[in-house]
């Protein structure tokens, strides 16, 4: 008897993924069911997969796909199609290449062919069977001369066998005269083909073992895996049980492969039950495993296969690469050729060691990088501030704590730009962070002030961005030790839980923040703050622990180690974007040269969109370049490093400009520099200044800025004034004067 059921709910869920339901027609009246009046009583349903029903799981449809995923859809048969059509071609192209060489080839092997042809017909032309008896026959004749009879048998064996020789030699010259005589006869094209036709079985039978008619055009595999190998590597790393006798133990369960995948091989398989051992502990053996499997660890890429992919605690997905995938020629940023760019959208960050292409969301997010020096930290940095260059509506605050070259080119682009760990630059990060804080409460009011319809979630909306000219910030700070180190306890405090309000609360108000340091301990960038940030990128470090301090505690358990990375691997790094989903990414390339050219181009864009503003606006240099005008290198790198105030030592002007770049400035001395700085036209109004209550000899910045055409100073004029320290004294005052 068939129960009915209401619709609502099956086994506790309202819409499950496989129906046995079969619903009552809607227009059965008379049935005898009870219904409640009025009629609002929900349809009732025939159910076949209730729990007392023993033919339900017998008929249950299996949730598989009838057809393999290559030939789901039009676009995927034609798109292997194409494939396969292409790789004809690739392989008639490199055959038909190689043609002589596959001639003369045949050409030889057909010789041998022919050697050895003729050695096995010889024992047949020569009647090989008879002489055997033949020569029995003359022994026995020699050893009884006096036997007739023996000596007839002989005399008609040996006769036997001469017939036969000239009938077999006769037989042989008859047939090469004859083709001879035919081949000579044939027009040229049956000769090709008659020689042809001969080689080719010729070419056959002269061929050995070790012998290969055609090149083969894949090259021989420098690493090979097989199920066998593999779980011999998972035995010896003790991820599977030692047998006993004859046994081998228990073996994994190849859920796919191995199988080639471009420049490796490829496997997904199930740990057996009843080990106790999970996905986690495979990604925490990788070292054994790649020594097992005779590769560097470097070469293994192995993640756990999630529920979502169909997977569970126990099934892993492994790469092998044939060698390492993290050499080579860099590839070029693809923001180099771009217009414009939303940083809505994906950053192109760079490629996994198959090739695909990992790209970045950074809307909502904080990142965090750290390594090594010269390790390509700073330039993987770069790609993410690099993408809100092409975009307007982006406006950076930047602060550079070792002040050299990497960031200079962002004083064209920058509303604030902090270059140095000095006293000066430390106060100019102090007053930045404090107008960022203020802008994000005002933000945050404005948010809160506007209708759901505009703001339905209470963040920041590309159209919240264009109408209310609310930009999104990008937050770049980098070595981040250095500000901690050079500033007091007091201060120290301030600075962190000042970032730490902002990468907690700003995301929400547009605000990105892009930090970087080397190994961050404890006492160069606190643990507070490295925990509120959502991903992290590490290039190579000493060892495991240094790697957690930047990826996150227990990551290196979890395979995210970016201390297997050699010195070979720069701009590679391991980038973690959850609790358990790291990659290790060859970051994209992006030199100094092309990074100037997209701040150049940042600039002209937030010119055209008049989103210009802070400390690029007023910028004289970024100006200079922007309009063609040359401007003496001497004078603009002093102009940068003395953006933070009004006056400076020329002692303190030097060590800062050998910061900058050390090959040109590093043997100047006091006279040199005064020297290059008249000849670039500049005119000191006083040979000394006064700073923190010191007077010494040095340069005013007016002074500096004067020696600059009157058009740039009209054109680069600064919106808003960045902090300085006491105003500059003309002419030293009571206190006694030092330095020359």
């Amino acid at each position: 008897m068939t129960d009915l059921l209401p619709r609502p709910a099956i086994n506790g869920h309202d819409k499950p993924q496989v129906s046995l339901l079969k619903f009552a027609p809607a227009d059965e009246q008379g049935s005898g069911l009870d219904r409640t009046p009025g009629g609002d009583q929900p349809a009732v349903v025939e159910a076949v997969d209730r729990p007392d029903n023993p033919l339900a799981d017998w008929l249950t449809v299996p949730d598989v796909p009838i057809l393999p995923a290559w030939a789901r859809s039009a676009a995927s048969l034609k798109a292997n199609a194409v494939a396969l059509a292409r790789l004809c071609a690739w392989h008639t192209r490199y055959h038909l290449l190689r043609t002589p060489k596959y001639a003369f080839r045949v050409a030889w092997l057909a010789v041998k062919g022919l050697w050895r042809g003729l050695r096995g017909l010889w024992p047949t032309l020569t009647a090989h069977d008879q002489s055997a008896a033949v020569k029995a026959l003359r022994a026995q004749v020699k050893a009884k001369p006096d036997d007739v009879d023996l000596a007839v048998r002989y005399a008609l064996l040996h006769r036997e066998r001469t017939v036969a020789r000239r009938w077999r030699w006769g037989a042989a010259a008859t047939a090469v005269a004859a083709t001879v005589v035919g081949w000579w006869l044939a027009p040229p094209l049956l000769q090709t083909g008659m020689l042809t036709a001969a080689a080719i079985p010729l070419a056959y039978l002269g061929r050995g073992d070790d012998v290969q008619l055609l090149d083969n055009p894949t090259p021989p595999l420098r690493v090979d895996m097989s199920a066998q190998q593999l779980n011999d590597a998972l035995r010896a790393a003790g991820l599977l049980k030692q047998g006993k006798g004859d046994d081998e133990g228990p073996r994994v369960t190849c859920v796919m492969g191995p199988v080639r995948d471009g420049n490796g091989w490829a496997v997904i398989f199930d740990l057996p039950k009843g080990g106790g051992k999970t996905a986690a502990d495979v990604l925490a053996k990788r070292t054994a495993i790649a020594a097992e499997l005779g590769v560097d660890e470097i070469q293994v890429i192995a993640a756990r296969v999630r529920a979502a992919a169909g997977g569970n605690a126990g099934r892993v997905s492994m790469w092998v690469a044939d060698d390492d995938p993290y050499l080579g020629a860099p590839t070029p940023s693809p923001l180099v050729k771009a217009e414009t760019f939303s940083v809505w959208d994906p950053i192109p960050f760079g490629q996994d060691a198959r090739g695909t292409r990992i790209t970045v969301p950074v809307m909502w997010q904080s990142l965090f990088f750290g390594g090594l020096p010269r390790r390509g930290k700073t330039f993987t940095q770069r790609l993410m501030t690099a993408a809100g260059l092409l975009d307007p509506f982006v406006r950076h605050y930047v602060a550079d704590g070792k002040g050299g070259a990497d960031w200079m080119p962002m004083k064209a682009v920058a509303h604030r730009l902090v270059m140095g760990a000095e006293d000066d630059a430390v106060e100019a990060l102090k007053a930045m962070l404090k107008e960022l804080l203020a802008e994000m409460e005002r933000r945050f009011v404005l948010l809160r002030g506007l209708p759901v319809s505009v703001c339905p979630e209470g963040k920041l909306t590309p159209a919240i961005v264009e109408k209310y000219n609310l930009p999104v910030i990008f937050v770049t700070i980098d070595e981040l030790q250095e500000y901690f180190t050079a500033m007091e306890k007091e201060d120290r405090e301030q600075v962190i839980n000042d970032l730490c309000r902002i990468a907690r609360r700003g995301p929400a108000a547009g605000f990105i923040c892009n930090f970087a340091s080397q190994r961050p301990d404890a006492d160069s960038v606190p643990t507070k703050l490295r925990e509120i940030i959502t991903l992290r990128y590490s290039t190579q470090v000493v060892d495991q622990t240094s790697s957690d301090m930047i990826l996150g505690k227990g990551k290196a358990a979890q395979g995210a180690d970016a201390s297997v990375l050699s010195e070979e691997h720069k701009g590679t790094g391991v980038l973690v974007t959850g609790p358990a989903s790291f990659v290790t990414v060859r970051a994209d390339f992006l030199d100094g040269p092309a990074f100037s050219e997209l701040c150049q181009r940042g600039r002209a864009l937030r010119v055209k969109h008049k989103q210009l503003t802070g400390d690029a606006a007023g910028d004289v240099t970024a100006a200079a370049d922007q309009a063609g005008v040359t401007i003496a290198p001497v004078l603009s790198d002093c102009l940068d490093v003395m953006r933070h105030t009004d006056r400076m030592h020329t002692v303190d002007l030097l060590d800062r400009l050998v910061n900058v770049d050390e090959d040109r400035y590093g043997d100047w001395d006091a006279e040199r520099l005064a020297a290059e700085l008249d000849a670039a036209g500049v005119d000191r109004t006083t040979r000394q200044v006064k700073v923190a209550g010191v007077n010494r000899a040095g340069y005013r910045r007016a002074d500096l800025e004067a020696a600059v055409p009157a058009e740039l100073l009209l054109s680069a004029r600064r919106v808003e004034g960045s902090p300085s320290t006491e105003p500059a004294t003309d002419t030293p005052s009571g206190d006694t004067a030092e330095g020359a």
